[in-house]
């Protein structure tokens, strides 16, 4: 890749002070320095003349964005594993690399995914807000009962690096693992799960379901109201995924109903934007896209961008490069 010896580089987002400060050792680093979420249009005005683009999965980089920047424009890389925010087929077309950030963040997402489901299950808002708001009475036998998890089946939306991380843990609370996946796992990596071969035959079998899948068009709106009747009476629900996935309307009436127990939600449609019907629900926990934020794993994000971007101007072929 032929690139100036201090490529410009643009920083939608502002990425941890060490992976900055790297940024600005080696690239000539503009900076979004009040860290506001930034339009395709802004992109497209305030990136002109960059060679590298950096952003995050709340940038639409969209084929206007790419035809705005070129011919200057070589590589967007972006601070997430998925990619739907990114028009890859313009990307090709002009000849622009695109690196993402796969792996390195699945064990801090499955650990956000065990802290949603455990105060879905366990109803963790509400016990808070009871000792926040000063009206707790002391112990009661009946006081919040909630799921538990010993012997309950755990349905898991796609089985991919940070599918298997969430079923590795959640073994350990007792939990029975289902999954649906566009193809079956190996034996070694199914690790004894339950196979099945549409997420349609899983969900009636399931007591939580747990959304892991990718990001995709294909995918907006697959959890909606026929299949949030499919899943049996009680069950949690739990996406970690986008939000998009999610039919908003047929989550609030089914949670409102008691059809659904409760959910536990770090992604939303239109984020910032939460659809107000969740906040006045007592039965969902919600967080704000936190899946990945531990200093540790932003770093490691913020590096493998960067080898990636040196892979490529060495004429080497970086494993984080979407094809």
């Amino acid at each position: 890749m032929n690139l100036p010896d201090r490529p410009r580089a643009f920083l939608c987002r502002r990425f941890t002070p060490a992976v900055e400060a790297a940024l600005a050792e080696r690239f000539e680093l503009v900076v979004n320095e009040d860290d506001s979420i930034l339009s395709a249009a802004q992109i497209s005005a305030r990136a002109q003349g960059c060679h590298l683009l950096f952003v995050t999965a709340t940038e639409p980089v969209t084929a206007d964005v790419m035809a705005a920047l070129s011919p200057t424009l070589a590589v967007v890389a972006t601070l997430s594993v998925g990619h739907d925010h990114i028009d890859l087929a313009a990307a090709r077309e002009r000849g622009v690399q695109v690196l993402h950030t796969p792996d390195v963040l699945s064990d801090a997402c499955a650990e956000i995914a065990l802290m949603l489901l455990l105060n879905a299950c366990r109803r963790g808002f509400e016990a808070d807000r009871l000792v926040r708001s000063g009206a707790w009475q002391g112990w009661a036998p009946t006081q919040l009962l909630g799921m538990g998890l010993v012997g309950r089946r755990l349905g898991i939306f796609g089985m991919g690096r940070i599918g298997r991380a969430i079923a590795e843990r959640a073994r350990a609370f007792g939990l029975a693992i289902h999954y649906h996946n566009r193809s079956r796992l190996v034996p070694d990596l199914e690790a004894g799960a339950t196979y099945h071969p549409t997420l349609e035959a899983m969900l009636p079998d399931i007591d939580i379901l747990m959304i892991a899948a990718p990001g995709s068009p294909a995918l907006k709106g697959v959890l909606d109201a026929e299949r949030l009747a499919r899943l049996p009476s009680g069950s949690v629900v739990v996406n970690i995924s986008r939000g998009d996935l999610v039919d908003d309307e047929a989550l609030i009436d089914a949670l409102r109903r008691g059809h659904i127990r409760g959910a536990g939600l770090d992604v939303f449609a239109n984020e910032p934007q939460v659809h107000p019907g969740y906040r006045g629900l007592d039965n969902v926990f919600l967080s704000p896209h936190i899946g990945s934020a531990t200093h540790e794993t932003r770093d490691a994000m913020g590096w493998l961008l960067i080898d990636g971007i040196e892979a490529l101007r060495a004429g080497r072929t970086p494993d984080n490069l979407l094809r």
